[in-house]
């Protein structure tokens, strides 16, 4: 709010002449009452501006209440993930609002301004690498209404966990999607994606797809008839924008519009 400039009116300009030249001549006459007046005005107007103080931005907000720092940011991301399930079955708006907040917030904090250069120069910059194994605890990607039917994602099979190991040297990324199917017995498998990738710029990278397998042979006896829906719903192929990236936390987007937050993994868990 600009500060407000207190112009005393027409009216008062000769008691306040007067006032003022008592003062000079030591008289010391008690204060006009159009001086009264005006220390009343700029009160009021301090009482105001307290009242009501300007609107601040979701960022400055979380400043305020303790995620200003991308420490602090990071935690609350992880508490907002709770119970989300990686958001592929759906969120709520306000789980949703709230989560990209927080994206935003860590985005405008990324410590990694090129990501993309230790892709080139195939080193580890400042201590952050992109390479290695990386686990998805958030994405815009989303399995609903049919497709969750028709992929028997209901009941009948359940999915693990989304991991993606970047070979930095091979210039090569794969994805591995787990599953587990509830028949006789249990039958786990996965889903892996080979793609290859070309750095860009700065921050972008182009993927292509090179080639997808379901193992085992049971597991893709259950997918055949939907295999283009499940690949199609995680064909990296496209680019990616990486916007933030630490020693534990990277977050990406897409050219489909989506969010990707993945945390670091051990290679085991692969």
């Amino acid at each position: 709010m600009a500060a407000t400039v207190l112009v005393p009116p027409a009216h008062c300009h000769h008691r306040a002449t007067a006032a003022t030249t008592s003062r000079r001549g030591g008289g010391g006459g008690a204060i006009s009452h159009c001086a009264l007046s005006h220390a009343r005005r700029r009160r009021g107007s301090r009482a105001v501006r307290a009242a009501a103080p300007p609107e601040q931005s979701s960022v400055s907000l979380a400043g305020a209440s303790g995620h200003g720092s991308a420490g602090d940011a990071k935690a609350a991301l992880r508490q907002a993930l709770e119970g989300v399930d990686r958001g592929i079955f759906g969120t709520t708006s306000a789980q949703r609002s709230e989560v990209h907040r927080l994206v935003e917030l860590l985005e405008a904090r990324n410590p990694t301004p090129e990501p993309t250069a230790e892709l080139r120069e195939k080193l580890c910059l400042g201590g952050v690498k992109v390479d290695g194994c990386w686990k998805l605890i958030y994405s815009t990607i989303s399995i609903l209404g049919k497709k969750r039917t028709k992929l028997g994602l209901r009941d009948f099979i359940s999915l693990g966990d989304f991991l993606q190991i970047i070979d930095v040297k091979e210039e090569k990324a794969v994805n591995v999607i787990k599953f587990s199917a509830r028949a006789l017995k249990i039958l786990s498998g996965k889903l892996t994606v080979e793609a290859s990738y070309s750095v860009t710029s700065k921050t972008r990278v182009d993927i292509k797809l090179e080639s997808s397998t379901i193992t085992p042979e049971q597991l893709m006896n259950i997918f055949q008839k939907n295999y283009d829906m499940l690949l199609a719903i995680f064909n990296p192929e496209g680019w990616l924008e990486i916007t933030y990236v630490d020693e534990t936390l990277r977050i990406g987007r897409d050219d489909k519009e989506n969010i990707f937050v993945l945390e670091r993994a051990h290679p085991s868990e692969v």
